[in-house]
């Protein structure tokens, strides 16, 4: 099984104890059972995953913290590893490293395989009137759909979805999901990208491209991915909900 098919598994996440998974990096065995205790109740030290990233895993607005729900498996696994090895710093609650670091290797993908199972959860997106009524500032959805899907060529910013698909749908296992992310996360992350107090992603991509957008373009393209549909007009299915292709 593909570690990408976990969050297409038709069966209860509380009948699935073990799951057996194949990739490109050799066989691996992911605890669900184990996953879904420490994202609801912690580990030792370790608080609740729930506690900051939501019930649902959808995030918070107000504390800052993504959505990690349906987000790839890899990638959530990378972040666990990066903050435990302290090659990314948690700059938001001040937390993570500590987090990471009182689990081992086989509880981060635990926790890794529970959260990419989990459904998005669409009335729990971010609420940008609520967050404009704030005073945080939001940025235009149409203009920022432009930037997500064909970039800004005179600036030299590509288009997001030429590494992260359709609409930030993400590509794994190297880009994450950034479609229906939280606004307030998607804005800092791009920001820290640009004044590199980020600096964990491959080949320093997004750093080479947040460097090259305005604050005004931060939060556009926050602003558009923030609800982006995923799937496209007239198709009410994602590509991995196709059936194979058949000769």
């Amino acid at each position: 099984m593909q570690v990408s098919m976990l969050k297409r598994l038709t069966m209860s996440v509380g009948a699935l104890a073990l799951i057996s998974a194949s990739s490109a990096f050799g066989a691996i065995t992911v605890n669900m059972e184990n996953g879904k205790k420490i994202f609801n109740e912690g580990k030792g030290d370790v608080p609740a995953c729930n506690s900051c990233h939501g019930t649902n895993g959808m995030g918070n607005d107000d504390m800052g913290t993504p959505r990690l729900a349906g987000q790839g498996y890899q990638f959530v696994v990378k972040q666990l590893e990066d903050f435990a090895t302290d090659k990314r710093k948690d700059l938001t609650m001040s937390v993570m490293n500590a987090n990471a670091k009182g689990l081992s290797p086989q509880d981060r993908m635990d926790v890794a395989a529970f959260v990419n199972a989990m459904p998005a959860v669409k009335s729990e997106l971010s609420k940008l009137d609520e967050i404009k009524a704030g005073g945080t500032a939001v940025g235009e959805d149409h203009l920022g759909k432009i930037l997500v899907n064909y970039g800004v060529p005179e600036k030299g910013i590509p288009a997001c979805m030429s590494c992260h698909q359709y609409n930030g749908r993400g590509a794994a296992p190297v880009y994450p999901v950034i479609g229906q992310q939280k606004y307030v996360y998607l804005v800092n992350q791009l920001k820290r990208w640009r004044d590199e107090s980020r600096a964990n992603d491959p080949m320093a991509q997004m750093r080479a491209v947040a460097k090259k957008m305005s604050d005004e373009d931060i939060n556009n393209a926050a602003a558009y991915l923030a609800h982006a549909p995923v799937t496209t007009i007239g198709n009410s299915r994602v590509p991995e909900e196709h059936p194979p292709y058949k000769h």
